[in-house]
């Protein structure tokens, strides 16, 4: 029941990242900055959770060789996606998740096949699939940013495994420290690409970013949390809940920017219908 407690805080903490992040981008902040700003700020609330734990160095190099995908890469690609297709799109987008991390922990992790996971994780995502059909969109939206969210979608899912089968090693790093590492790393990695585009990076900034990695860095504890409690087949599908918290925010928030209509609710009520079924029938 941990597990799955602390995967639903998981989602709705990074839903409400997702809309933070839509707000500090209309202020008229670069994407690849914002990504960079958000993971500063979000290892700056995972420390405190990490030094409690106690830190061993040379358990930490695995999951600094995973935080290079995530939130390195994951993070740049999915700011990038919320600039191009806004916060509601990208996270029923990101909401599939489940279809890739399933398949990866059967095949890899020998995770076992319930029918209740299956059937939780093909609800959410029909209500993936049912959202990024719609006919209608704002014209803010791009095809490139829901490609982009499914390319990060992709990246988490990687990630997850990942994450959830170092968590299985006997002399694994306690998730606090874990979660700092791959947040360490993934600064890292985007702050590398600045350098190499030659951005500026702007620290007054910050302030514009701080409630997405605030959202950001406690979802990051909360997931850490729950993969080292339970197995990526129930983890992953709930986490996806974050849909219905992005398109929830979205429409309170952004009405008029995200026009959020009967498809996009239908598809998150999907969504939250698979998590119940996962968390029920486990």
């Amino acid at each position: 029941m941990d597990a799955v407690l602390l995967a639903l805080c998981s989602a709705a903490l990074f839903g409400a990242m997702t809309v933070a992040l839509r707000f500090a981008l209309a202020r008229g902040a670069d994407a690849d900055l914002g990504a960079f700003l958000t993971i500063l700020v979000a290892l700056a609330v995972v420390l405190p959770f990490a030094l409690a734990q106690g830190v061993d160095a040379g358990e930490l190099w695995p999951f600094a060789l995973a935080g290079l995908l995530g939130p390195g890469l994951s993070q740049l690609l999915f700011t990038f996606a919320v600039r191009d297709a806004g916060p509601s799109r990208t996270s029923v987008v990101v909401g599939t998740a489940p279809l890739f991390s399933v398949l990866i922990a059967l095949v890899f992790l020998d995770e076992p096949l319930q029918a209740g996971l299956v059937l939780g994780a093909l609800l959410i995502v029909a209500g993936g699939v049912l959202l990024v059909g719609e006919r209608t969109r704002p014209e803010h939206v791009k095809r490139i940013g829901l490609l982009l969210a499914l390319l990060a979608t992709l990246v988490f899912a990687v990630r997850d495994n990942l994450v959830r089968r170092l968590a299985l090693e006997a002399d694994a790093a306690p998730p606090g420290p874990a979660a700092a590492a791959t947040l360490a790393a993934g600064a890292l990695v985007v702050a590398l690409y600045l350098l190499v585009t030659r951005r500026p990076v702007q620290l007054r900034r910050l302030r514009d970013f701080a409630p997405a990695g605030l959202a950001f860095g406690l979802s990051y504890v909360c997931l850490f949390e729950a993969y080292y409690r339970g197995r990526v087949t129930v983890v992953s599908p709930l986490v996806a809940t974050e849909s219905l918290w992005g398109v929830t925010l979205s429409a309170v928030l952004l009405r008029r920017h995200e026009l959020v209509g009967p498809r996009l609710v239908a598809g998150a009520l999907l969504v939250v219908a698979g998590g119940v079924v996962i968390g029920v029938l486990r």
